[in-house]
């Protein structure tokens, strides 16, 4: 299916671009529900799974509500208000779904499977609203699993993709922009023409202007909203994504480098949270004490290269995007 999303001048005007956390929650849901796992994002989903597995019935419902094909809930992803919304706010929005939203959605679920809702979604269709904060709950507590660790690498990576587009809308014209978002997206003079899509997108029945998000967990595909009176919303991987989990390649040049400003201990640190880990982790791999290493991680999380992040009772750390500048040469390998 070929769908044609005309603009007007005012459209053309309203155009911008947002970051969304929960379009990330969303997108990376689907793609660990995948079989298999999308080969971009299989290093990330092997380090989470294990701290997924203590989520129970919190992430049965998640994987329920976003499903591996199919309808994704146009509730679990409000329009953005401004650029760079926090997980907070959008969960805000969630919370404030109105009842006939949500069971639209779910009804279109219970339709593609079959006829019957799974379940696990059955007190979220009869009550809604008593439900949604218990949902909230369920999105915030695999943000913190799931993503937050990571949270820093993500954002930048779709940070550096819409400042790539804005250069390029600049300097070539916004026309030009939205013809390379991806192979099967084409603007035609008039028109942006969206192929092998499996639902239409009317801008007769949608809000003016056209919203942006890149995706890091969206590859391969552009997923679109339309939801009026928002404007339509269209979601496509954002530049650089294959090279996202990959490792540094000199980290080990890079540690010799730090040490010499940071100490050995606090760049060996800085060098293993590559990918999030644990006090214990660190120091096993380290040869710290835990007490040790708890000291070095504190200063460096209070020199803004490191955060912390709490995993049930588990308490990860990661490096921040300030931290991961200084194993980059010559900055971000964002493609």
């Amino acid at each position: 299916m070929r769908t044609e999303l005309h603009f007007s001048a005012q459209d053309l005007a309203l155009t911008r671009f947002a970051v969304s956390p929960m379009q990330e929650v969303v997108t990376s849901l689907r793609a660990l529900a995948g079989s298999p796992v999308p080969a971009l994002h299989r290093r990330w989903a092997g380090e989470v799974r294990g701290r997924l597995a203590a989520a129970g019935p919190a992430l049965e419902r998640l994987t329920a509500l976003v499903p591996p094909t199919g309808h994704l809930p146009d509730f679990l992803d409000p329009a953005p208000a401004g650029f760079s919304p926090t997980l907070t706010e959008e969960l805000a929005a969630i919370t404030a779904t109105g009842t006939e939203q949500v069971r639209a959605d779910l009804d279109i679920l219970a339709a593609e499977a079959g006829g019957r809702l799974p379940a696990v979604l059955a007190p979220l269709h009869r009550d809604p609203a008593g439900q949604l904060p218990r949902l909230a709950a369920d999105l915030a507590a695999y943000w913190e699993l799931a993503l937050a660790p990571y949270w820093a690498r993500i954002r930048a990576l779709l940070t550096a993709d819409v400042f790539h587009r804005s250069r390029q809308a600049a300097e070539h014209g916004t026309a030009r922009m939205l013809g390379e978002l991806h192979d099967t997206v084409r603007w035609d003079g008039t028109a942006l023409l969206l192929e092998q899509r499996h639902c239409a997108v009317a801008r007769l029945t949608a809000g003016a202007g056209l919203l942006l998000l890149p995706s890091a967990f969206a590859w391969p595909r552009v997923l679109t909203r339309v939801l009026p009176p928002d404007p339509p919303q269209l979601i496509y991987p954002a530049r650089g994504t294959a090279t996202l989990w990959e490792r540094r390649p000199d980290a080990a040049a890079r540690t010799d480098a730090l040490a010499g400003v940071l100490g050995r201990s606090r760049a060996r640190l800085l060098a293993e949270l590559d990918s999030p880990a644990s006090t214990t982790e660190l120091a096993h791999r380290t040869g710290l004490s835990p007490a040790g290493a708890s000291q070095h991680l504190t200063a460096l999380r209070t020199a803004g290269l490191t955060s912390a992040h709490r995993a049930g009772h588990t308490v990860l750390h990661a490096r921040t995007a300030v931290g991961d500048s200084l194993f980059d040469r010559g900055g971000p390998a964002f493609g």
